[in-house]
């Protein structure tokens, strides 16, 4: 048997589809650990996790805060995107590098497996002469959006040559983000597109889900089965700017309440007490901090969302259709990935009013081209094979067998 360390950020949707792999490698008898933050691990791969703790700079700022923590609101594109790398994932990468060291040292890896945004553990896995293998949870990185921007793109690859030559082999020259062994993808073409970059080392294994711990009770009695069901989130990286969208969506969904049910995700309660008429609109719009969402997509009609990769991948893997409104980071390729797929409609998160919103809702609910390419998108993931796949991938690199296509 094989042992295999995930190293992982500190963001709830780039270690969620990581858990589901660790799950079947452990269940074939292969050892599993994680180097990250405890308390994030344990509370998603559970309380026995073995992690090996990597503290991030400016912890005190909350583990999930992530990339936003400390970034003004209105920080857009090429800001965005330096802010992202210079705040974000550079300090990040230089923080975990000696506890990846130490993780490495003490648990003696066959593969490490490094998300794209926790470039210490390919570095030092590089560095190291460990076989890799590359975690891409979103598939933003697949589309090349800096080749349009030669500048920005240089300034992109002097920052990933000078973290290098601090924390891994000044002597390498590939992309951290993209290993030269194997390049899990969690979506397929059907979504993504051809891959742009990662080369032949790229296996599509379409969205890898697991059954997630939720302790809160969740109002299922208040779902009318007489309505169709909008589910409304914007992830749990986005509370410093969504609470105007949330109040646009809820006002939307109100106004269709003849016909339409509402769920929307409301971490900081900015919905709360505002829904007109009393206790019977509260069923209207059911507004909590927090949702068991893969079993509400069950039974969802539509999602909107900010275009978070794992969000618009879980809702696809049921065939919902999405209205997609991308806020940064990644989003807008996420976004545009759905929309040139069909599978829904994109509006624009900051100037977008309830009668847009709804708008998008009709058309996802209503025009039948939506469903049907989000179906299409469903079983291309089912058949892509999730999880299982993907740790099959993880044992051949392990064994040190080639790879077919």
């Amino acid at each position: 048997m094989s042992r295999f360390l995930f190293v992982v950020p500190p963001l709830v949707g780039h270690i969620n589809p990581a858990v589901g792999v660790a799950a079947v490698l452990a269940s074939r008898g292969h050892r599993v650990a994680w180097a990250g933050e405890p308390a994030l691990i344990r509370r998603l791969a559970g309380p026995d996790a073995v992690v090996h703790p990597c503290p991030p700079p400016g912890s005190e700022l909350g583990w999930e805060e992530g990339p936003v923590a400390g970034r003004p609101p209105d920080v857009r594109g090429p800001e965005a995107l330096r802010f992202l790398w210079e705040r974000f994932l550079v300090p990040l990468a230089e923080a975990m590098a000696p506890g990846v060291r130490q993780a490495v040292a003490a648990f003696r890896p066959d593969v490490v497996v490094a998300d794209q945004q926790a470039m210490a553990g390919a570095l030092v896995a590089e560095d190291l002469g460990l076989p890799w293998a590359t975690s891409a949870t979103t598939s933003a990185e697949f589309a090349d959006v800096l080749a349009t921007m030669p500048r920005v793109a240089a300034w992109n690859e002097a920052l990933l040559r000078d973290l290098r030559a601090r924390i891994g082999d000044p002597a390498g020259s590939g992309d951290p983000r993209f290993s030269p062994h194997l390049v899990l993808a969690f979506t397929t073409p059907e979504l993504a597109g051809p891959a742009a970059r990662g080369g032949d080392r790229v296996r599509w294994v379409g969205p890898s889900l697991t059954a997630r711990p939720f302790p809160a009770a969740f109002p299922w009695d208040r779902l009318d089965p007489g309505r169709r069901l909008v589910l409304v989130t914007l992830g749990t990286a986005n509370t410093d700017v969504g609470a105007r969208f949330l109040g646009r969506a809820a006002e939307a969904l109100r106004a269709r309440a003849d016909r339409v049910q509402a769920v929307i995700v409301d971490p900081e309660g900015t919905l709360a007490g505002s829904a007109p008429g009393g206790p019977d609109r509260e069923r209207d719009v059911i507004a909590l901090p927090a949702i068991p969402q893969l079993e509400l997509l069950e039974r969802a009609d539509a999602v909107v969302c900010h275009a978070g990769h794992n969000t618009v991948c879980e809702a696809l893997w049921h065939g919902v259709p999405l209205v997609v409104a991308p806020i940064r980071d990644d989003q807008p390729v996420v976004a545009a990935q759905v929309a040139d797929a069909g599978a829904g409609v994109r509006i624009r998160f900051g100037r977008s009013g309830a009668d847009a919103i709804g708008a998008a809702v009709d058309t996802v609910l209503d025009e039948p081209h939506p469903r049907a390419a989000a179906r299409t998108i469903a079983r291309a993931f089912r058949d892509a094979g999730g999880a299982p796949a993907a740790a099959r991938h993880l044992e051949r690199l392990a064994d040190g067998r080639m790879e077919d296509k």
